[in-house]
């Protein structure tokens, strides 16, 4: 009986081991994409911007304008015309269900208008969707919430 506890625990002990470090992997994963993701705002890399959405994805606006899909984003930053504003989301907390593929991101935003200097021009709160598809994670659903201008 004693023999039989004592392999529970170190099986569940593994267990649960094994489940952090995959979480943490996906984890990370997600902070990968979402760092590559600022760099190619950054850089005003539109193509690559849109490669780490998902087709339907939906955006609302820091001033509450949604958008729907990859098509409406392209057309909107298209819109934007010859600004240099970009903008840069600070990961505060990832949360994965490991079993849906699904994530959920929190954390604050900063936009910057190269042209008016180093500081933020605008900033606020923002809440990403993630799901994991056959080519990693990808971004299903953006909220940005603007709090200060």
């Amino acid at each position: 009986m004693r023999i039989t506890r004592n392999l529970l625990f170190a099986l569940l002990s593994i267990f649960i081991f094994t489940s952090e470090l995959q979480s943490q992997s996906n984890k990370e994963q997600i902070l990968a994409v979402r760092n590559a993701s600022n760099q190619a705002i950054k850089s005003y890399d539109n193509e690559k911007v849109l490669s780490y959405l998902t087709d339907d994805v939906l955006i609302t606006t820091g001033n509450g304008t949604l958008l729907s899909g990859k098509k409406a984003l392209a057309e909107y930053i298209f819109e934007g015309g010859a600004s240099k504003m970009y903008w840069v989301r600070d990961t505060k907390e990832i949360v994965v269900n490991e079993k849906r593929g699904l994530a959920w991101e929190s954390g604050i935003w900063n936009a910057y208008d190269p042209e008016k200097g180093d500081h933020s021009i605008i900033k606020g709160n923002y809440s990403a969707m993630w799901t994991k598809e056959s080519q990693g994670w990808k971004i299903k659903s953006q909220l940005f919430v603007s709090l200060n201008h």
